[in-house]
């Protein structure tokens, strides 16, 4: 090799090292040495980054801004609580040796209860009460413990701080639920091939994202999905690079202590404790994004843009925005408020990653699907991009998004009706005395025997706890058909007025007053159905498609539905079950920018309905509270 030969390699192996070393120096200023590829904390120290994915794994919550060294102080109440709990387990440890049981054996908080009967809370602050992650339901024995700390002045009703709960009385059994529920949750949904065109890409050795550049592509290209539902959240991690979905999780929604509904929630946050809502959110987000990319061993740094969807109040509150107006009237976002004052150009938002507080990489973007209209939210507008309907179709189509709120579409033959219902959460386990999410336990199936007994089929097939959704739709289509329930809701027998007992066993029984609860609810998705109908001119029987989407109307049985109202009297072959189309909508504007725009011209055509402002309200209502066939004519009762 000539002299020259050996300057010019010894030349490329020195822009290597420089580049190699400039790399460190860039990484050096962001990235904690001690956090692995796949985000893992490999630290033998407490952090205030760290975030507790189960299992005894800590994932690395860093948001990428420079300065985690900070993260490693500790604060002087943690401190002082190493110190009590060193105390603590070195008396356990003696009392053990001498062969002796001591009173420090036993479970001392909730958090310890829990943890001693195999239940794992979440907590990333030490049991201080600081991080609000440990959040349960206090369903019986609320005597037991300790009255409400300071650090659970934002909680109300039965719902208490685990590691604050202290156990004042350990004679007096405590019955309690975590917040943070695995239910039977449906996250799969249509999973249509559409061109990839998502609005990041790599070129060369850079990664572009928006058309500016975010740095070095460093491996695959991520993306999240995310239906942000008032009960129920699904998410999504994708390859933006293939479609591919690489895992998928669903969890309750973790703000459930602000309050079951929409208008709760809204008040909840408008009060003293704002901001809390959102917190439990963004960290129960976060948790799931730590198992995803575990699972799918793909590092949330990579994680570039996500895609959000939810109604009005879930997505604004996610991004910060203030939601107090959807609680008065016009009940208008202040996003749909600047966009109709000429302020905006859309009702699209678009933020940091790092901004939201999302795991995922520092420069990456969290891209809010538009709204509609009122309540009338992006997870609508994502419905509709997903079922690809419009004014334009000839055929009629009718899409029913059975939830909290209850959204529904008319399209086709030149126009787009859409409008919110407020149904509030008897169906989803609230207000009935055993309603209960879809987790094991929840009876789903009822019929009744001859003799006026119950037969009945639980998720899972364990022992019953309370009744979902699904099983009081049989429940109440089964007391009907059996005139063991009038349909104004009246439970009697031998002419006296008694509460139907469902399960003997477990004393699982059902009152006249769930049935007013679940007829109120019922009611307002009647209304929605029969007003739009009624307002495009049409009846039932003009209806081409009837889709019914999101998790619980997947598991209904669709003639006792229409037995006793819940939806419109539709053939059953006409009627398709989607699934969580919202969250397909939310995947396919992640993968295809087109979508996007797509979106933006379909929504301008649609025509918001509010329900309270017709006329015909009360006596829909009032008709809708009955549990029986809704008329294919909505003129017989209009």
């Amino acid at each position: 090799m000539s002299t020259r030969d050996v300057k010019a390699s010894r030349a490329a192996l020195m822009d290597i090292l420089s580049g190699i070393a400039e790399h460190a120096d860039k990484q050096a200023q962001d990235r904690c040495p001690y956090r692995d590829r796949n985000d893992i904390c490999t630290a033998r120290f407490s952090c205030r980054n760290q975030v507790d994915a189960g299992d005894g794994v800590a994932t690395c919550g860093h948001d990428g801004k420079f300065g985690y060294q900070v993260a490693w102080e500790s604060s002087p109440r943690l401190y002082d609580k190493a110190k009590a709990d060193i105390a603590r387990n070195k008396e356990r440890a003696n009392a053990r040796r001498a062969g002796r049981e001591t009173e420090a054996d036993a479970p001392t908080t909730m958090f310890e209860l829990a943890a001693s009967q195999g239940i794992k809370l979440a907590s990333s602050c030490r049991n201080l009460g600081e991080c609000h992650e440990c959040i349960i339901d206090i369903k019986g024995g609320s005597e037991a413990l300790s009255p409400p700390s300071p650090e659970e002045s934002f909680l109300s009703g039965s719902f208490r701080l685990a590691c604050q709960a202290a156990i004042v009385d350990p004679d007096i059994e405590v019955d309690f639920v975590p917040l943070h529920r695995r239910a039977k949750i449906l996250t799969s949904s249509n999973h249509r091939n559409i061109p990839l065109k998502p609005a990041i890409a790599r070129e060369g050795d850079d990664v572009i994202l928006h058309g500016r550049n975010v740095g070095q592509a460093l491996g695959d290209i991520y993306g999240l999905a995310i239906d942000l539902g008032t009960t129920t959240i699904a998410i999504e991690l994708l390859n933006l690079e293939t479609g591919e979905i690489l895992a998928s999780r669903a969890m309750e929604n973790p703000q459930k202590f602000g309050g079951s509904d929409i208008m709760t929630r809204i008040s909840y946050d408008s009060g003293s404790h704002k901001g809390e809502l959102r917190k439990a959110v963004i960290k129960g987000l976060n948790r799931e994004i730590s198992a995803l990319t575990r699972e799918a061993e793909a590092p949330a740094a990579r994680i570039y843009e996500v895609v959000l969807v939810g109604n009005s109040t879930m997505r604004d509150m996610f991004f910060g925005v203030d939601v107090y107006p959807l609680g008065q009237k016009p009940y208008m976002s202040e996003i749909e408020r600047a966009f109709r004052a000429g302020e905006r150009k859309d009702t699209w938002l678009r933020r940091p990653i790092a901004e939201t507080g999302l795991r995922g990489h520092h420069r990456g973007v969290v891209t809010g699907a538009p709204l509609i209209g009122s309540h009338v939210g992006a997870d609508t507008a994502a419905l509709v991009s997903a079922m690809g309907v419009s004014a334009d179709d000839e055929e009629i189509s009718l899409i029913v998004d059975i939830g909290t709120n209850t959204e529904i579409v008319l399209s086709g033959r030149g126009r787009m009706l859409t409008a919110s219902c407020p149904a509030g959460p008897a169906f989803e386990g609230g207000l009935v005395k055993y309603g209960m999410p879809g987790q094991d336990g929840a009876i789903e199936y009822v019929r009744v025997l001859e003799d006026q007994s119950f037969e009945t089929r639980t998720i899972g097939n364990k022992p019953a706890v309370g009744i979902c959704g699904s099983g009081l739709i049989d429940l109440l289509a089964e007391l009907r058909s059996s005139e063991m329930m009038t349909a104004k809701g009246v439970l009697k027998r031998d002419r006296r007025a008694y509460d139907a007992v469902i399960d003997p066993i477990k004393g699982i029984t059902f009152s006249a007053q769930d049935a007013s609860h679940l007829a109120q609810a019922k009611a307002a998705s009647f209304c929605g159905q029969a007003l739009l109908l009624k307002t495009f001119g049409i009846t039932a029987r003009d209806i081409s498609k009837l889709y019914l989407a999101g998790g619980f109307a997947n598991f209904i049985d669709i003639e006792r539905a229409q037995a006793i109202g819940f939806i419109a009297p539709v053939p059953r072959d006409k009627v398709v079950k989607v699934g969580n189309a919202a969250l397909q909508g939310a995947r396919e504007l992640l993968l295809n920018t087109d979508r996007r725009a797509e979106l933006t011209d379909i929504i301008a055509r649609i025509e918001h309905i509010e329900l309270e402002t017709a006329p015909e309200f009360f006596d829909l209502f009032v008709e809708g509270c009955q549990f029986k066939p809704m008329p294919e004519d909505m003129g017989a009762i209009i």
